[in-house]
């Protein structure tokens, strides 16, 4: 620890640590963006991604502040079931690879998730998946720009709001230089540096502190943290499961990269995303139970990860933490950035506003709605009302209450729009009821089994039959 400041590492060291990453990543998203020619190139990527990008990209964008600081957060709080918990969100990426080819056959011109919904089932049930959209990534967006804060000042003691406004600088510059391809190039150099620093952290954590001592230390003074049987820490097992399904399915972040891969690479790409990001919660989770061996208490939950990493390693290792938490928060925030701004600017401005508007005029206001998501985080990064898990489960009982209307809507074709919508509209308000009345750990988990009793229900009563050829028709209709 550098004991004048009581930080691993200087303010005047993390700040520049940031100012290099910056002008990096900056330089290569220009770089990159000189590529794009058209709204297609800048928002798809020209539909043409390969499998080792395409495979990095999953992988990384799903490494975020979650599986860096709120694994740990939640270790810490609720022992090995936070870890284990949070190893299961690998089920989404691993889940979605089927939906993803899928996706792909149904909606080779397709652009987003929300011309999905909207073509499905009707506008009644868009409005109401736009609405959850909305506030799910509004809910990650904020997530990503206080964890940046969050990590400078642990790291650091630099102030929060320098390390938020950093990480939303440099993700808003590159991706509004180069698009998903900006976001996509860089993931895949973000993914190795995440997993050889992850690999290096763990290491050096059991050599300096053994296993045995840990679990010593753990056992004595906190068994609870070793129990299996933790009620609450059971329920947010479960709910964690439902909470990473309703994240990927529904969330354009994935929809795009499906569309952008080329060929039958989706299928592929997604599964082994999802392998490989399986082991690393759990990595990164069990970092915090050495926390009361080490004597570090930190003054918000969110904070213990890399402060027993710092603690551990020292100054070197406070900058590897650095980097992989920084790479981690960029490769998630750079593609939220860009999956929000297409859903703003083909949902909502070309598809309601502007259905005349040439591609030209599209790929500006793509850029524009990058810039304007970038400021809009800012500000409501400014409070930090909420820790990073708190925030985040909120979310859960919006994006786990679209699980079966997507699934149902992209296999079946008796769902009709009116109980989709039901379904989503419902499962959300009981899910945040579950929420505020009982607790966190509960909110998704109750979403989907809304959700899923609504769905069965239409799934009983209707006889309508969807033609999936209207998918394809309605939108090379209006391209």
């Amino acid at each position: 620890m550098n004991e004048a400041s009581g930080f691993a590492l200087s303010s005047s060291l993390g700040l520049t640590l940031v100012v290099l990453f910056g002008v990096a990543w900056v330089l290569f998203g220009w770089y990159l963006g000189r590529a794009n020619k058209t709204h297609e190139d800048f928002a798809l990527a020209g539909r043409n991604v390969g499998f080792a990008l395409a495979a990095a990209t999953a992988m990384a964008t799903w490494v975020t502040s979650n599986t860096t600081l709120v694994a740990p957060q939640l270790t810490y709080q609720l022992g090995v079931w936070g870890m284990v918990g949070y190893s299961f969100a690998a089920l989404g990426l691993i889940l979605f690879a089927p939906l993803a080819a899928r996706i792909k056959r149904l909606m080779p011109h397709g652009y987003t998730s929300g011309d999905f919904i909207r073509l499905r089932y009707g506008r009644l049930a868009w409005y109401v998946f736009i609405a959850i959209s909305v506030v799910y990534a509004f809910g990650w967006l904020v997530s990503l720009g206080m964890a940046g804060g969050i990590l400078l000042e642990a790291l650091s003691g630099l102030d929060y709001h320098i390390g938020m406004t950093a990480i939303l600088i440099i993700c808003v510059g590159y991706t509004l230089f180069g698009g998903l391809r900006a976001v996509i190039a860089t993931d895949f150099i973000q993914a190795l540096i995440i997993i050889i620093g992850v690999v290096l952290i763990a290491w050096f954590l059991i050599d300096t502190v053994s296993l045995e001592s840990i679990h010593s230390e753990v056992q004595s003074n906190h068994p609870q943290l070793l129990d299996v049987l933790f009620p609450a820490a059971m329920m947010f097992l479960f709910n964690n499961i439902f909470f990473g399904l309703g994240e990927i399915f529904h969330s354009n972040v994935w929809w795009s990269r499906a569309l952008a891969f080329k060929g039958k690479v989706a299928f592929k790409a997604f599964l082994l995303g999802g392998l490989l990001w399986l082991p690393i919660p759990i990595v990164t989770g069990f970092i915090a139970l050495a926390a009361p061996q080490l004597g570090i208490f930190p003054p918000s939950a969110d904070m213990v990860g890399p402060m027993v990493a710092a603690e551990v390693l020292g100054k070197v290792g406070a900058v590897v933490v650095f980097i992989v938490v920084f790479s981690a928060l960029a490769s998630s925030l750079d593609s939220l950035l860009a999956a929000t701004s297409d859903l703003v600017t083909r949902d909502i401005y070309h598809k309601k506003l502007r259905p005349e508007a040439s591609d030209a005029h599209l790929l500006r206001f793509n850029r524009y709605s990058i810039l304007g998501l970038g400021v809009l985080t800012w500000l409501l990064c400014l409070p930090q009302i909420a820790t990073l898990g708190a925030l985040l489960n909120f979310a859960g009982a919006f994006v786990a209450s679209t699980i079966f209307p997507i699934v149902l809507g992209l296999y079946t074709r008796r769902l009709p729009g009116r109980w989709a919508a039901a379904a989503m509209f419902f499962g959300t308000v009981l899910g945040l009821t579950g929420y505020f009345v009982i607790g966190f750990y509960v909110a998704a988990l109750v979403s989907c089994i809304v959700s899923a009793t609504i769905c069965g229900l239409g799934l009983s009563f209707s006889r309508s039959e969807f033609n999936w050829d209207d998918l394809n028709e309605a939108e090379e209709q209006q391209s």
